[in-house]
């Protein structure tokens, strides 16, 4: 079972969030990037992101610019410029950016290359339940979309199991 690294950023309106224990979703889609020319990857994928959660309620996307570790002056001077960029709301809100070891942090995740976006699907608990990488395509967005319905759907399994087993515990008695 592979787990994503705790880590802790901010996103663009400037609130601190703990990685993955403080998403909204009990499924979390990371978009990460690596460098500032990996935003067009990224926004290929939004239009897809923003459809999948608002069909499955349950489940939140994030994008997590990934930047080495720098002082206070060089974070604020990004994180402004990024703002300037973003004037949505909800797109800060989901902007999370991490001011990191990338080293350590892509080690844990098995990520050998920065060249490129990678994306994860994680539980609040950090487990990953897929991963993939690159640019939107539509066989990755259906790999991604049915590993969030076979999560969901085991999840779904154990708890009608856990019900039957409590029912049947009670009607023992």
């Amino acid at each position: 079972m592979e787990i994503f690294p705790v880590v802790t950023g901010s996103n663009l309106l400037g609130n601190e969030i703990e990685i993955p224990m403080e998403l909204h979703g009990s499924l979390n889609i990371l978009v990460i990037a690596y460098q500032r020319w990996q935003q067009s990857l990224v926004d290929s994928w939004v239009p897809y992101l923003k459809k999948l959660t608002n069909e499955i309620p349950d489940v939140d996307y994030y994008e997590l610019p990934t930047i080495r570790r720098m002082n206070w002056l060089s974070r604020s001077f990004i994180n402004n410029g990024m703002k300037a960029g973003i004037p949505s709301g909800d797109t800060r809100g989901r902007t999370i950016t991490l001011y990191i070891d990338k080293e350590e942090f892509n080690r844990a995740l098995d990520v050998t290359s920065e060249d490129t976006i990678h994306i994860f699907l994680v539980d609040l608990k950090g487990q990953i339940h897929w991963r993939g990488e690159g640019s939107f395509n539509e066989q990755i967005a259906m790999q991604l979309k049915q590993a969030i319905e076979e999560e969901l759907a085991h999840r779904e399994n154990e708890k009608s199991l856990s019900l039957s087993d409590s029912n049947n515990g009670e009607s023992q008695n």
